[in-house]
């Protein structure tokens, strides 16, 4: 037995699926080992009809929950777009829209939090919301505070946990942005994500990857994996082109600095592991969403190869720093044949 902390490893699935079908995520994700993903993007009966995971109906909830028995997956979270509209209805010259609050969660929130009880999680990977573009977050604060408040109490109503993602653009696009956004809302079903690609996407080395880690760890639930290479070339503008991002690159490459971020989160995992089991979620998910065939605004793609170059990449980073994970094994197996 190791005296290693560990962690549970988990994945995006729609980036292994060329074509998003529930069976060829369920297939790439087993066979490298994993048990657990996040659904997004999924076409459930393979028949070219690809939604995102709110969005199924009783019947495609049905046949994606026989689809999690076949192939012995279980839902991480659901990789919710919460969160991704306009604080307010200004033209600002991006593609984001703006949906009335009390319709938004109405609609948005409420199928969101349907899914995560269907499909059996307590978690709901979600976001701060858009200030106008360009313009500084701080003085729309107070009502990305106001509006995430409401979306959490409404998943406590449910006993689900919600996960604030730190991402470019959004009012909590860095670590002393989020820890803030964290300590206003001041809600105990309510953790932050780390995500060290979405920093360093934004012209961040290693060591303001660091700072920012720092700056969540407090209110950390948990993580997702992907890195990014910093193109010195590109004039930074303060505003990340999402679509223009063509740099991912596993974790154990790029400018994130993942051995640093991991070497930390060691030491803070035994905290961590009992604040989100007291919240009824199995332990900290490291949740691999590499992009590296691409990313942008709403999800992104690495294949079905590409997953397992994230996987395995991450895997050797974790075996460095010394925390532990577990894929599946012939003991698995020997279950699933029944002795």
């Amino acid at each position: 037995m190791s005296d290693n902390p560990s962690v549970i490893l988990s994945a995006f699935a729609d980036e292994a699926a060329n074509h998003k079908t529930a069976v060829e995520q369920m297939v790439a994700l087993s066979a490298l080992g994993l048990k657990y993903y996040s659904p997004r993007f999924i076409d459930v009966n393979g028949d070219g009809n690809v939604k995102h995971v709110v969005d199924l109906n009783k019947s495609e909830y049905k046949q994606l929950l026989k689809l999690h028995d076949e192939y012995g997956m279980n839902v991480t979270s659901i990789g919710a777009r919460v969160g991704k509209i306009k604080l307010v209805d200004k033209e600002d010259g991006s593609h984001n829209v703006f949906v009335p609050f009390k319709e938004y969660l109405k609609k948005e929130v409420a199928n969101t939090i349907n899914a995560a009880t269907t499909l059996g999680t307590k978690l709901i990977r979600g976001f701060s919301f858009y200030p106008p573009k360009g313009e500084d977050p701080k003085p729309y604060m107070n009502q990305a505070v106001d509006q995430i408040g409401e979306i959490v109490d409404l998943c406590a109503k449910e006993g689900l946990v919600y996960g604030l993602e730190i991402e470019p653009n959004l009012i909590g696009e860095t670590g002393p942005l989020l820890a803030e956004l964290a300590r206003k809302v001041k809600r105990p079903n309510m953790v932050t994500i780390y995500d060290g690609g979405n920093i360093a996407a934004q012209n961040k080395d290693a060591m303001q990857c660091l700072s920012e880690f720092h700056d969540m760890s407090k209110s950390m639930g948990w993580l997702h994996i992907k890195d990014y290479a910093v193109d010195t070339d590109l004039e930074w503008t303060g505003v990340v082109d999402e679509e223009r991002l063509k740099n991912f690159v596993p974790a154990n490459v790029g400018d994130a600095g993942h051995e640093f971020i991991l070497r930390e989160l060691r030491d803070m995992l035994p905290k961590m592991d009992k604040k989100m089991k007291k919240l009824g979620v199995p332990g900290v998910f490291l949740e691999v969403e590499p992009h590296l065939k691409g990313g942008g605004q709403f999800g992104g793609f690495s294949g079905p190869d590409g997953i397992g170059v994230a996987v395995r990449a991450l895997c050797s980073v974790l075996d460095y720093v010394g925390i532990d994970y577990e894929l599946r094994g012939f003991k698995d197996i020997q279950e699933l044949r029944g002795f």
